[in-house]
């Protein structure tokens, strides 16, 4: 199990490396001429209907705004990640408070193999796009830094998909 999430982190590493190489590969004219890009934060704008495109921070990663329970909450998207994970800050603003018995799940991180608590969200919302009952976990602080907006979402979504440096959910 080790061996796999060690090769799931490179994999991670390596589409992200990637994806960035695209990029600079199809810059434009006035990028490659040696004009400089400059980092700036844009919010997910809804592209009609019910999808969402996000682009990547200047880290390499997709974060977004979204709800739960209606409450807002900031994401970073991590398609590596089976469930929606929640640092327990986080979860006690929407009364999700697992008491110590409550940690009786094992969960391999890229931190190494910590105890989470399970739960269900009624409902997750990013961008205008709504799912119900949606398993999530809650990790300890120190273990979980960013919530991450996992599998047990997307993979109830139509579609999620990279593309020109943008990351696209589709419902």
């Amino acid at each position: 199990m080790r061996n796999i999430m060690i090769m799931a982190a490179f994999l991670v590493g390596l589409g992200t490396l990637m994806a960035q190489l695209a990029d600079r590969m199809s810059a434009s004219p006035a990028l490659a001429s040696g004009v400089s890009r400059q980092a700036h934060v844009e919010t997910p704008a809804p592209t009609g209907g019910r999808s969402l495109s996000i682009p990547r921070d200047v880290r390499g990663h997709f974060q977004t705004e979204g709800r739960i329970d209606g409450q807002r909450i900031g994401f970073m998207v991590d398609t590596g990640a089976s469930v929606v994970a929640l640092n327990e800050k986080s979860a006690a603003r929407f009364g999700f408070r697992p008491g110590r018995s409550d940690y009786n799940a094992t969960v391999s991180t890229a931190n190494g193999t910590i105890k989470a608590a399970r739960t269900r969200l009624a409902m997750v919302e990013v961008g205008g796009i709504v799912v119900r009952d949606v398993d999530a976990m809650v990790l300890p602080d120190e273990a979980l830094s960013e919530n991450l907006l996992g599998l047990s979402f997307l993979s109830k979504l139509k579609r999620f998909e990279y593309a020109n440096g943008r990351l696209v959910l589709e419902q």
